[in-house]
């Protein structure tokens, strides 16, 4: 169930970086507040996850996630670049995100 809650976490965190971009420095409304909204609801669900699950991993997998699917979404939903080394950093990050989970007990 942790790992849910952590993976759900990560999720909003796209959420909240994709719709902080959107509201233009805060000067759009609605997406300010959905910005401001998952970003609570994302250390939340962070919180509860870390009530079983090692801190250092679960902040890794949680910036990870949400590192990751904001760089996607720049890419597939911003237009932003799609280079070959870019691509390389993602999964380097991918990488140790995987070896993380695996790394952590009970996993």
């Amino acid at each position: 169930m942790s790992w849910m809650l952590l993976t759900v976490a990560g999720l909003l965190e796209i959420v909240w970086a994709y719709a902080l971009k959107q509201s233009d420095g805060f000067s759009r409304p609605t997406p300010a507040v959905l910005s401001i909204t998952a970003m609570i609801a994302s250390v939340g669900l962070l919180a509860l996850a870390m009530k079983s699950l090692p801190m250092g991993t679960s902040y890794m997998v949680w910036t990870g996630i949400g590192a990751l699917g904001a760089f996607a979404t720049g890419i597939l939903l911003l237009g932003e670049a799609m280079t070959p080394l870019r691509l390389t950093a993602a999964a380097l990050i991918l990488a140790g995100l995987v070896l993380m989970k695996f790394a952590a007990p009970g996993s």
